[in-house]
């Protein structure tokens, strides 16, 4: 920060051997303002400095009140959330603008700690690729290179056209493709339902994942995809569940309803399992299963157990040990007890003896709490 400023180049010299060619219009790349999704997204964040300010003063003046309660809904969080994610990433706004303003703002302090704490790990995220750009290609860990294997097309085409079978998680995808954002637990639900439930590569659907965000951040996204996906070996694995995920943040079904309305007739109690409907019931309300709406495309319980297995096969093996051990000296965090204590002694307790217990015994829990930005 404190560096003298260099000269300014006399110009900037392209890549030898490329043609420069010319930049595509607007009509060329189908991102008219006709488009819907293209209307959604001018209506809703339009992508001004103007538009910036006014978010983020009206998320400093009211909307963030109730941020650290409402940002795992999707309903509640597209309110709640800062929605400064774009502007931060399009360089509208600068990330000391929004800490600055943050402090001296009269948000409510709960809200405010929980929302600066977020700023802070997307600058930890952003580092890790920055750190090491190889990541956006191999895992961090690469005792899980081979891991998955080839992804299943057919698996890979139902979640990216939101024909899974799984309301909650088609809701998601449908709402993300329309509206270019969607609220982090549920960016990490839809990860870790195409790596865990359908057991895909994280290469597999990192690009079309990154096309849909309007707040699109390639350190971010390359970690956050690799730590949902189970790759980093320094993290537990976080297999959410999309059925609980649902009854958890959209227990009425209203979210489900809006995205998915070929089950709007569908009773609350069956809104995020339709397969338990009775015939009777089906009948009532005039549903086919698998001709209205798409038969699941996995059992979770079985797809996770499944999956259980294959991570804990790699976690067990010796080298995941000392592959973890570099990982985490480049990119662990260092907060906590690593102030308290040197960082070869946070590694060794980290990575060994009795008190490990992140990537050394094969730990994997569901539907953990997370604590990152939003």
């Amino acid at each position: 920060m404190n560096a003298n400023l260099v000269d300014m180049p006399l110009g900037i010299h392209g890549v030898s051997g490329i043609e420069p060619g010319s930049i595509p219009t607007d009509r060329m790349l189908n991102v008219t303002a006709n488009h819907p999704a293209v209307a959604e997204r001018l209506q809703s964040q339009p992508g001004t400095l103007a538009a910036a300010h006014e978010t983020l003063e009206s998320f400093l003046s009211g909307r963030g009140s109730n941020y650290a309660r409402s940002l795992s809904a999707p309903v509640s969080a597209r309110r709640a959330c800062s929605r400064l994610s774009p502007y931060l990433a399009w360089g509208l706004m600068s990330l000391r603008e929004v800490v600055h303003a943050t402090e001296d703002s009269d948000l409510a302090k709960r809200s405010r700690s929980a929302f600066v704490s977020r700023l802070h790990w997307r600058c930890h995220f952003i580092q890790k690729l920055e750190s090491e750009p190889e990541i956006e290609h191999r895992c961090f860990n690469p005792a899980y290179e081979s891991l998955r294997g080839d992804p299943d097309e057919p698996r890979l085409r139902a979640w990216r056209e939101w024909r899974t079978g799984y309301p909650f998680v088609d809701a998601c995808i449908r709402s993300l493709q329309q509206t270019g954002w969607i609220n982090f637990r549920m960016r990490a639900m839809l990860v870790s339902f195409a790596a865990y439930d359908l057991w895909l590569d994280w290469r597999s659907f990192r690009d079309f994942l990154a096309c849909q965000f309007i707040d699109y951040e390639p350190g971010i996204h390359i970690s956050q995809i690799q730590m949902q996906s189970g790759t980093t070996g320094i993290n537990t694995p976080r297999m959410y569940n999309p059925i609980k995920q649902g009854h958890d943040h959209d227990p009425k079904g209203a979210f489900v309803r809006r995205w998915v309305p070929e089950l709007a007739q569908v009773p609350d109690l069956f809104i995020h399992e339709p397969w338990k409907l009775s015939p009777i019931e089906r009948s009532a309300i005039n549903f086919r299963e698998g001709v209205d709406y798409p038969v699941r495309v996995v059992d979770h319980t079985e797809a996770i157990r499944f999956a259980r297995s294959k991570i804990s096969e790699v976690r067990n093996d010796p080298s995941h040990r000392r592959q973890a051990a570099r990982v985490f000296d480049r990119h662990g965090s260092r907060r906590k007890a690593s102030d308290r204590m040197s960082q070869k002694q946070y590694r060794e307790r980290r990575v060994g003896g009795a008190d490990a217990v992140r990537f050394d015994a094969p730990r994997i829990r569901e539907d953990n709490q997370l604590s990152l930005f939003d």
